[in-house]
């Protein structure tokens, strides 16, 4: 009667164990599984990543993550998330990839890896067009704002110009910023060149950019440290699009240009 229930117990546990094993598969391993690739965007970064006028998620980026996945034969699924919080959804594991306007710097190589530059952009200066602002030291004693936890604010840091600025406010967005600035309530913004090329189409005569620039740079995509068989199989996709037309098509659909680093 004893051995019958202690053989009893085991199939009891044998099950449940199967059970949880199953559960952390389907749960740990869930995105392998089911073959998708979780990209962390800003979707109010156009013309790289925003939303169109029905709401879809578009840009620049997200075509360019779309046919990466594709070559990568993998589904790419676009999380916005907050800007401020990007390295730590990454290594959290809420996301795979950072993708959206997303500079190279020395500060983030110690928290991501990346993959080889894909596009060059700068951080300049706008300002309304009306503005008397020509150049960065016009900024001494205005009021001038940018994206927080962005690299206007690195470039912006390593600058001279900075401590003699009145007031710095950091904004959620660069359309929050923008809008300040267009109210008068900003007198001019740091902003990535890319981003304000696009507005100033969409409202001419609104903004002007200062000749000086603070600083060049260039985007990549952020993959979490550690996950070099990931960046390895993106980079090769990338590489892929160069060098079949790909990366070129999308460049010139969204820039009129081909605006891609080979």
């Amino acid at each position: 009667m004893e051995m019958k229930r202690f053989s009893t117990m085991i199939l009891v546990i044998a099950a449940v164990f199967t059970v949880l094993t199953a559960c952390s598969n389907s749960t740990s391993g869930g995105k392998e599984s089911n073959n998708s690739l979780v990209i962390g965007i800003d979707d109010k970064f156009a013309p790289l990543g925003f939303r169109d006028e029905e709401n879809n998620i578009v840009g620049f980026d997200i075509d360019y993550a779309k046919a990466a996945a594709k070559k990568m034969g993998m589904k790419p699924k676009f999380q916005p998330i907050d800007w401020k919080t990007k390295e730590s959804e990454l290594s959290s594991g809420r996301i795979d990839l950072i993708w959206n306007g997303y500079t190279i710097t020395d500060d983030r190589k110690k928290k991501v890896l990346f993959t080889k530059p894909y596009l060059k952009n700068a951080q300049v200066v706008v300002t309304r067009s009306d503005s008397n602002l020509t150049k960065l030291n016009d900024l001494k004693d205005k009021a001038v704002g940018l994206q927080s936890l962005s690299s206007a604010a690195d470039a912006l840091n390593e600058n001279p110009i900075k401590s003699k600025i009145k007031t710095i406010t950091e904004f959620k967005d660069n359309v929050l910023a923008l809008n300040d600035l267009k109210s008068g309530r900003l007198d001019a913004v740091v902003i990535d060149e890319v981003v304000i090329n696009y507005y100033m189409a969409k409202e001419k005569d609104t903004f002007k950019v200062l000749e000086e620039s603070l600083a060049p740079e260039e985007y990549g995509v952020g993959v979490k440290k550690g996950n070099e068989k990931l960046l390895e199989k993106l980079q090769k996709a990338l590489d892929e699009m160069n060098e079949d037309g790909t990366a070129s098509e999308i460049s010139n659909k969204w820039f009129g240009e081909d605006k891609v680093v080979k």
